[in-house]
């Protein structure tokens, strides 16, 4: 082998790395023992020829690090790059001597991809065994890198076991191999570590390298096509590429069967390709081995949002499909069940899911849906997705699945992963009542235990609030039509909606109050909060009315008004929002306070007098007995960053829309409220003032006429019917 044409090759790489929008995850490198190694993996594009030893080499003390490839790959410019990088045909005819003979010296890993051949359609599970499929049929996964393996450590052994009985034979055999000195020989062992790669997303489309081929060649094959097409668009518009290195395999413990140790000790030569008796023992070693390495790298499938999106599709028994309900499905599989399977997870799925169930900002699923739509898998009527389930199982030709059918590519590469399978054909058979159950519940749960684990870690005796102040609450209403989210204010909890929630409540209405984070326990639990925490604490709140509710209206008071109109103005399909005396501009003194203590504790950090900092302020609430005493001054700097960053979204509020102020407010400025109702985008909206010289007035005197005004605006949503 070349080490200057490998080295030079291998800088090349770098270069085409960095070119590249590809972004590669490196987990279980821990994994990399010591020793002769046999990296075993899964071939899917001609990405990991070239990208794979690179990566290797780096991560193992700059060992070279060679592969065999298949025989057809060493033609033209393509194969001359092979060979530069450290591949070697698969007939070559000193292949298996090359691998054996480095693996002893420790001169090189190797790289061998047990399918022998990309399987671009990732389908190699056939009735619970491994089977690979590929143009010409279908085959079993080869042995050929625990041949190797068996072979290199039974010639170690046997050189070891020579060296101290007959020292002519061992340096027959280090003769035969090339070997200069064994004693290094003696200090390795051999070992196979399974890796698996896994892509996200896996798209295919004309892309600047597919068209700049096709100008420079003419006639290229429709394979070459498709490859470029798949691989081009993967690296041009960014991918993410998980390598996982599994636990390596010793091959010692292999090769401690009676007559197998009793061939190592043979006193009589034995040339490289000598048949002996345990040979039959041997291939079935070799069958065992084979079979743990591949369960091993499929078990490492780096799970993620289109594998469980095409796995529910195929599976979901249904020709029309909610959206809605679709989603919910893949929520409770990414969230609830895949945690009991074990696998692993891309780090997409490592977040929170619930924007899933709210307005899909990551396009997760719109993007998958386009994917599956451009393909004619699915159409979109009314709200709901209609499956082609001829398209979906369609056998396209093996070199176009890619390009034709990748959702059903995307369905079978998580096969393997029995555990996970049976939770997604377990979620996809059941009803649709009972998926939007188990995600309410679970919901619902989750803000319950987050709150007592927040209250017991913030608890401050003699000034937090009884637990009930605090705890999110449900109204149950009488039927399943309306749901109202009702958000309570800055520096206070869900108690404080209690008496809207239940004059609502009344009406028939459910109503969910959920708790804002940092609220209802301690000022220093809110001081350690962003704004984006609040954000997601009435994303949740929306996930579980509309899981209960067919219609949900989202309002709040004070930052909790704010907090409903941002949520309006991502969730298109609300049926209403109502803000009561909505923040834009705060008159309170507290706030002015901010600049100033800023300025005080940036003096006191600079002088090193941590202790003279000023990190909460005194507050004088309307109501004492649900408000904090103290307002911490991080918490108030979060409070304006969140009223910045509603203000440019207002316009994008479509849903019929109340805004109600009261005129003698001595905390939100009226004139900001207004300002609030101009600039929302409803068609539909209304603005109300009430004469009342406070700041809550969704509890105590004057309340009741704020709480008519929004049942009164509840009731015109005209879609909504009421029970009697």
């Amino acid at each position: 082998m070349n080490r200057f044409a490998y080295r030079m090759a291998g800088f090349a790489i770098k270069t085409l790395s960095s070119l590249s929008k590809a972004r590669i995850y490196i987990h279980g490198k821990e994994n990399i023992p010591d020793g002769s190694v046999i990296f075993v993996i899964n071939h899917f594009t001609r990405i990991e020829t070239l990208f794979l030893p690179y990566h290797i080499y780096n991560l193992t003390n700059n060992i070279p690090v060679w592969s065999l490839a298949d025989y057809s790959l060493f033609k033209g410019t393509f194969g001359d790059v092979l060979e530069k990088v450290g591949a070697v045909s698969t007939k070559d005819p000193d292949r298996d001597l090359l691998v054996v003979k480095s693996l002893l010296t420790g001169e090189a890993s190797w790289i061998i991809f047990p399918e022998g051949m990309m399987v671009k359609d990732k389908k190699i599970i056939e009735k619970g065994k491994f089977m690979i499929s590929y143009a010409g049929g279908k085959h079993p996964p080869h042995t050929g890198a625990a041949t190797l393996a068996l072979r290199t450590e039974f010639y170690r052994q046997r050189l070891r076991k020579m060296a101290e009985i007959m020292p002519d034979e061992a340096k027959r055999i280090a003769q035969m191999f090339g070997i200069d000195s064994i004693d290094p020989v003696f200090k390795r062992n051999t070992f196979i570590v399974p890796v698996n790669t896994t892509y996200y997303p896996i798209r295919g489309y004309e892309n600047a390298l597919n068209r700049l081929a096709g100008y420079l060649v003419d006639g290229i094959p429709e394979r070459i096509t498709e490859e470029i097409m798949t691989e081009g668009t993967m690296l041009l518009s960014g991918v993410d590429i998980d390598i996982r290195f599994g636990e390596p395999i010793d091959i010692r413990e292999y090769t401690k069967n009676f007559f197998i140790r009793r061939d190592i000790n043979y006193r009589k030569p034995i040339n490289f390709d000598d048949p002996i008796p345990s040979k039959r023992l041997m291939k079935n070693a070799a069958l065992n081995i084979m079979q743990r390495y591949m369960a091993s790298v499929y078990s490492m499938t780096t799970v993620n949002h289109d594998h469980l999106f095409a796995s529910l599709l195929m599976k979901m028994p249904f020709k029309k499909i909610d959206e809605d309900d679709f989603k919910r499905r893949v929520f409770l599989v990414s969230t609830c069940d895949i945690k009991e399977t074990g696998c692993f997870l891309h780090k997409s799925l490592m977040e929170d899911q619930v924007h899933l169930l709210t307005d899909d900002r990551y396009n997760k699923f719109s993007d998958f849906i386009s994917v599956a739509e451009k393909k004619g898998i699915v159409t979109r009527q009314d709200g709901s997705l209609v499956k082609d389930s001829f398209k979906l199982n369609f056998p396209f030709d093996f070199h176009r699945l890619r390009i034709e059918n990748p959702v059903a590519v995307m369905a079978n590469e998580l096969e393997p992963l029995a555990g996970l399978q049976k939770r997604i054909r377990l979620i996809s058979l059941q009803p649709g009542f009972r998926i939007k159950q188990r995600v309410s519940e679970y919901l619902l749960d989750r803000a319950l235990k987050e709150f007592k684990d927040d209250y017991k870690a913030f608890l401050i005796a003699g000034e937090s609030k009884k637990s009930e102040i605090g705890m999110p609450f449900l109204v149950k209403g009488k039927t399943a039509e309306i749901g109202v989210l009702l958000v309570h204010g800055y520096m206070a909890a869900p108690f404080e909606m209690k008496e809207l929630a239940g004059y609502l409540g009344r009406m028939g209405i459910w109503v969910y109050a959920p708790r804002v984070k940092g609220h209802g326990t301690s000022p220093e639990d809110l001081a350690g909060r962003k704004y984006e925490e609040w954000i997601k604490s009435v994303e949740e709140g929306y996930a579980i009315m509309s899981s209960k509710c067919r219609h949900v209206v989202a309002g709040g008071f004070s930052n909790g008004a704010g907090l409903a109109l941002e949520l309006a103005a991502r969730i298109k399909n609300l049926s209403g929002v109502f803000a009561i005396c909505p923040p834009l501009k705060l008159m309170d003194f507290s706030s002015r306070l901010v600049p100033a203590v800023d300025a005080w504790n940036r003096l006191m950090e600079r002088f090193h007098r941590e202790g003279a900092k000023k990190e909460f302020v005194e507050n004088r609430p309307e109501n004492p007995h649900i408000n904090y005493m103290r307002n911490p001054v991080s918490g108030i700097r979060e409070l304006e960053r969140f009223m910045e960053s509603v203000e440019p979204k207002l316009s994008s509020v479509r849903a019929p829309a109340l805004v109600v102020q009261a005129h003698g407010d001595p905390v939100v400025n009226p004139k900001g409220s207004r300002k609030v109702y101009e600039l929302l985008g409803s068609e539909n909206k209304s603005y109300v003032v009430f004469n009342i010289n406070r700041h809550v007035i969704v509890t105590g005197e004057g309340s009741h006429a704020v709480h008519k005004a929004v049942g009164d605006f509840i009731r015109s949503l005209g879609a909504i019917s009421f029970p009697p």
